[in-house]
C-alpha cells in the first residue's frame, strides 16, 4: 500500500486533524480511527500520542519520513508532526491499522 497516497487522499476527501496539540486533544477524547506520527516528532509528543492511543484503543502508525515530508504529503506548506484520521474519505489508509 502507498502510505503517502493514502494520507493525501484522506486529507483531501476525509476528515483529518493536523497538528500535535489538536491531535492529542482529539485522542484524549477518544476520537479518531488512526493516528499518524512523523518519525522525527519530539519524544514527548510521540509518548503522548502512544499513551492516549492505547487508552482509547486507537491504532497509531509511525510515518517513516520527517514532519516536513509529512506536511508535503498532506499538501501543506508547513510541517505536520501528528495527524488523526476521523474519517478516511475515499482513502484506504485504515488498512495500516495494527
Amino acid at each position: 500500500m502507498d502510505v503517502d497516497r493514502g494520507i493525501r487522499v484522506a486529507v483531501d476527501t476525509g476528515d483529518v486533524i493536523l497538528g500535535s496539540e489538536k491531535s492529542i486533544q482529539s485522542l484524549k477524547l477518544g476520537n479518531g480511527q488512526l493516528a499518524i506520527v512523523a518519525k522525527n516528532s519530539p519524544k514527548n509528543i510521540l509518548e503522548d500520542v502512544e499513551y492516549y492511543c492505547k487508552l482509547s484503543e486507537i491504532p497509531f502508525y509511525t510515518f517513516e519520513g520527517t514532519s516536513v515530508e509529512l506536511g508535503s504529503v498532506c499538501g501543506k506548506p508547513f510541517t505536520v508532526a501528528t495527524l488523526v484520521i476521523n474519517d478516511p474519505g475515499d482513502s484506504t489508509i485504515l488498512e495500516l491499522k495494527r
